[in-house]
C-alpha cells in the first residue's frame, strides 16, 4: 500500500521543525494529518516559507488559540474524533492547557499521543534546541553545523512512535503515550563518535586513508573507499602506494570535478564535495 495509514486522523500542534517533519512524512504515507497552529504561525513559516508550505501541502492547517475557552473547545473537538496527538511543547505547557497525558487518556480512551521533547523522563521540560543538544554530545566541532540533525533524526523517530503507538492499540486495545527525546537523538548519532569510529585518528574520521577528505586542484574530493576491492581499485587508478601523502598528491592533479567523473567511469566511490551555499 502507498498509503498504509490511510483513515488515520492525527492531529498536531508540533510546530517549527522536527513536528512538521514528522506530520508531513505521516500525511505522505496516508494520514489524514491537521495541524493546529497558534494565531502567531508557526515559526518555520516565517524562516523558510517556501519549505513550510511544502511540508504543510499535505495537511489541513488550522488556526485556534488554545489559550482561550473558545479555543480549547474547538480542539477537543478535533480530539473526539482523533487517533493521535503529536506534540512538542514542554509538558508543563501542556498541563498548563489541560492536555497533559493523564487528562487526554482519561477523557479520549483511545487517542494515542507523541510527545517531542528536548530531554526524557524527569528533564523533559528543561529548555534546548538542536544546536545544544549536538553540542552536549560532542558533534559541534566550532562551526555551526550544516544540518539540524537531532531535529531530522527526532523526527524520523516520532513517526516510528506513531506506527508503533497505533500498531499496539489494534493489537492489544489500549493507547499509549509515547516519548521523544532530541537530547537521544542526538546521543544516538553520536554513538560512532563514541566509538572512536569518527574520530581524527578513526576509521571514519580520517585514520583511514581510503576514506577521507582530500583537496583538488581546484576543489575537494570525498573518498569512501572502505570495502577492500574499492581501495586497490583506488590505489591502481591512482598509481600510488595507499599512504596518504601519495593520495594527496595524486588528487591534486585534476579538478575536484574532473575527480568526479573519473571516479563514476570506474566505479570507484570518490565524489566532489559540493561547497556552494544555497542563499
Amino acid at each position: 500500500m502507498n498509503e498504509p495509514l490511510k483513515g488515520v486522523r492525527i492531529i498536531s500542534i508540533a510546530t517549527n521543525l522536527p513536528g512538521p517533519l514528522a506530520a508531513a512524512r505521516l500525511a505522505a504515507f496516508g494520514a489524514d494529518v491537521i495541524k493546529v497552529e497558534p494565531p502567531v504561525g508557526d515559526a518555520l513559516a516565517a524562516a523558510a516559507p517556501d519549505w513550510y508550505r511544502e511540508l504543510v501541502s499535505r495537511q489541513h492547517v488550522k488556526v485556534i488559540d488554545l489559550k482561550a475557552e473558545s479555543g480549547r473547545g474547538e480542539f477537543h473537538e478535533l480530539l473526539a474524533g482523533a487517533d493521535l496527538l503529536l506534540t512538542s511543547s514542554r509538558p508543563v505547557a501542556l498541563e498548563r492547557l489541560g492536555l497533559s497525558w493523564p487528562a487526554l487518556s482519561a477523557r479520549y480512551p483511545r487517542l494515542c499521543q507523541v510527545a517531542i521533547v528536548g530531554h526524557s523522563g524527569t528533564a523533559a521540560d528543561l529548555p534546548g534546541h538542536d544546536l545544544t543538544y549536538q553540542a552536549e554530545v560532542g558533534l559541534i566541532d566550532g562551526a555551526m553545523p550544516r544540518s539540524p540533525y537531532a531535529d531530522f533524526t527526532g523526527a524520523e523517530r516520532a513517526v516510528s512512535e506513531t506506527c508503533a503507538a497505533l500498531l499496539a492499540r489494534e493489537l492489544h486495545g489500549r493507547s499509549s503515550y509515547r516519548e521523544v527525546s532530541l537530547a537521544d537523538a542526538a546521543a544516538y548519532l553520536a554513538e560512532p563518535l563514541r566509538r572512536g569510529l569518527t574520530t581524527e585518528t578513526g576509521r571514519l574520521g580520517g585514520g583511514f586513508p581510503g576514506y577521507a577528505i582530500y583537496p583538488a586542484r581546484e576543489g575537494r574530493v570525498a573518498v569512501a573507499c572502505l570495502e577492500p576491492h574499492f581501495w586497490q581499485r583506488l590505489k591502481e587508478g591512482l598509481a600510488v602506494d595507499g599512504s596518504r601523502a601519495s593520495i594527496e598528491e595524486a588528487f591534486l592533479q585534476r579538478t575536484a570535478s574532473a575527480w568526479h567523473e573519473w571516479a563514476q567511469d570506474r566505479d570507484i566511490p570518490v565524489a566532489r564535495i559540493n561547497d556552494e551555499t544555497k542563499h
